[in-house]
């Protein structure tokens, strides 16, 4: 082979390693393939880290309950229990009682009111089975209350109210017994003392209270008596 042919394959030789040694610095330096790169000029994407909108309706915020109504006309009524306790105790039992009130506050604290009341009872303390009757004691008059709140909805009372009671007996039932004037309309002067609970509508307060009162009119005619009776009731009251 010719001196020549040889010098030629080392001018090529020497020229594709230079070639070579150029390319690789140009490769390492080429940044990692990550993916597709957006577009030059194209704006980039906006992360949104806010929370998803909820798909059911958000529960509408608690209104507190209005005040109890305090002023104004005032209906209650009540049922519980009516005892003698004079020398009228040995002629009737523990009765069943009711009452009514119809009145009208003026102020918060007071009460100006007109009752009526219903006693169910009999003669069977004094009488045997086959004697004894049955009958109801009506009553009414009026009185006044003042009422103290410890908080909004909780209060006590204390009333004093004048009035009459009467036996619906037949006449001379008990005038025998020692009673007669127990028959007509006698006078009954009392006061009551009582606590009330008003109720989240606020026309609405329920109470308990309890009651003594002279019943002038079941006195014995003859002895010593004091003819008190003393009561015991859950009511119920609406203001308008």
């Amino acid at each position: 082979m010719r001196p020549g042919r040889f010098a030629w394959l080392g001018r090529a030789g020497g020229a594709l390693a230079a070639v070579v040694l150029m390319a690789t610095p140009a490769l390492a330096q080429e940044p990692a393939d990550h993916g597709p790169q957006p577009a030059v000029g194209a704006p980039e994407p906006v992360q949104n880290d806010a929370p998803p909108t909820p798909i059911l309706p958000e529960a509408p915020i608690e209104v507190p309950p209005p005040p109890p109504r305090h002023k104004g006309l005032v209906l209650e009524a009540g049922v519980g229990a009516l005892q003698f306790l004079g020398q009228f105790k040995h002629v009737a039992p523990l009765a069943t009682w009711g009452y009514a009130q119809l009145g009208y506050e003026p102020w918060r604290w007071l009460l100006l009111y007109g009752y009526g009341e219903l006693t169910f009872t009999d003669t069977s303390e004094a009488e045997d089975e086959t004697h004894a009757r049955a009958f109801p004691i009506y009553g009414f008059g009026g009185g006044a209350r003042i009422t103290v709140h410890a908080t909004e909805r909780v209060a006590v009372f204390v009333q004093g109210q004048a009035g009459a009671m009467q036996a619906d007996i037949p006449k001379g039932a008990l005038a025998d017994l020692g009673f007669p004037k127990a028959e007509n309309l006698g006078v009954a002067l009392g006061g009551r003392l009582g606590v009330e609970w008003y109720q989240m509508d606020r026309h609405l307060a329920l109470g308990l209270g309890v009651g003594l009162r002279d019943a002038m009119g079941f006195q014995k005619d003859f002895g010593a008596d004091t003819p008190l009776a003393f009561d015991a009731t859950a009511s119920i009251r609406y203001t308008f």
